[in-house]
């Protein structure tokens, strides 16, 4: 007959004949249950990162955090004698820090406060509205502005940007470092455009580290005078913050190259010699645009076995050379703008299978060149193809 067993475990173990040793539970006060919980969450960061937490002025604020708390740590002995049984990654062994001793709590607030930061919410693995005072400073630039009273003569540059991010001339990429900051250039910050128009004198804070007064114009009508590291933390901070990419050095469509100039690719103009009557009809007005990064002709080697020249042989009309351009996305923006005229044909593989070519256009070789003319001075963005009249007309 099987013993239904209802008692606890350590009965249970007694019955077995095993001997059950009773540990005394420890009793801790709620201030060294916060120091050992603040301890692991340090030795989960080390584990995570595999390195202890550093102190860094512009580094990520948990980070931070967990660095005082460690130096925190070393130097109260209380702390210290508690977090020893714990510490498996010698946290505790590396030198003493030069931070001044004379607190003996360890409560974040005050470990806030010396880092000189705000907390809205606490604890810290809660910590949503937590800023440093020079993060403060930096949204403060970026909020207080004054009125541009000669925006008249900014705003065309917005345009322009604006007309070369919607070309491909330009590009929005993340921000990375401060040596992106200077006069001319565009960012993007707290959803608008930013220009630096004047940058003062190189400073030395306080800190050791340079900065410098900048005027920056929005594209809103407003300016601000502030620092160079303003600019640079509101940016970091701004999830969305890009910097906005200079204008392709050198030419974009060009049979030469300057110094520095990078060849990303050719765009080709052809002419099918397909007998198909749709091609036979209007072969002075079908044309295939593409882009390569090989030699046209060895592209186009091979045309009259490939569905996408037509099954047939083609002639090469026009080519641009690229330099320090997508060439990818320069295509793409080529296709769009023509495909009202995008030709409708349907032809047959080698395998007798129905193909539909995608690259080939209705519409004549000036009205081509003429799109190559607008894309290289951004005021493509300006116009739309109608096919009627075979012509770029305004838009709106």
């Amino acid at each position: 007959m099987v013993k239904e067993f209802t008692s606890d475990d350590d009965a249970l173990l007694a019955e077995l004949g095993v001997e059950v040793e009773t540990k005394k539970a420890i009793s801790r006060t709620p201030r060294e249950e916060r120091i050992i919980a603040g301890f692991e969450e340090i030795q989960r960061f080390t584990e995570e990162q595999g390195r202890q937490p550093h102190h860094d002025e512009n580094g990520d604020i948990f980070e931070r955090l967990y660095a005082v708390r460690l130096d925190r740590i070393r130097d109260v002995q209380e702390c210290r004698e508690l977090a020893k049984p714990l510490d498996h990654q010698g946290l505790l062994t590396a030198p003493v820090s030069t931070l001044p001793t004379d607190t003996d709590d360890l409560d974040d607030d005050a470990l806030l406060a010396e880092l000189g930061i705000e907390v809205d919410v606490l604890p810290i693995t809660e910590l949503k509205h937590v800023r440093s005072t020079a993060e403060k400073k930096a949204a403060e630039d970026i909020a207080n502005r004054d009125r541009c009273e000669d925006f008249h003569t900014f705003k065309p540059l917005f345009e322009q940007v604006q007309n070369e991010l919607n070309s491909g001339l330009r590009e929005t990429r993340p921000f990375e470092m401060k040596a992106e900051i200077e006069k001319g250039r565009f960012f993007v910050v707290s959803g608008q455009k930013a220009y630096v128009a004047e940058k003062g004198e190189t400073i030395i804070t306080d800190q050791g580290r340079t900065d410098a007064r900048l005027r920056v114009i929005f594209d809103n009508g407003t300016e601000s005078n502030m620092l160079m590291r303003s600019l640079q933390r509101a940016l970091n901070k701004d999830e969305a913050g890009r910097r906005i990419t200079e204008p392709t050095a050198g030419p974009l469509f060009s049979d030469q190259t300057i110094d520095g100039d990078e060849a990303s690719g050719t765009i080709y103009v052809l002419r099918s010699k397909s007998d198909h009557p749709l091609v036979t009809e209007n072969r002075e007005l079908v044309h295939k645009i593409g882009v390569t990064n090989l030699s046209v002709e060895k592209r186009i080697a091979g045309a009259h076995l490939q569905p996408t020249f037509l099954m047939s042989n083609v002639e090469i009309v026009a080519t641009y050379e690229l330099y320090n351009i997508n060439r990818i996305k320069l295509e793409n923006l080529v296709h769009r703008v023509f495909e009202p005229a995008r030709l409708e044909i349907e032809i047959m593989d080698r395998f007798g299978r129905p193909v539909v070519p995608r690259e080939w256009f209705l519409v004549p070789l000036f009205v081509i060149k003429e799109a190559v003319e607008r894309i290289k001075d951004g005021s493509i963005s300006g116009y739309r193809y109608d096919p009627g009249s075979a012509s770029f007309l305004k838009q709106g």
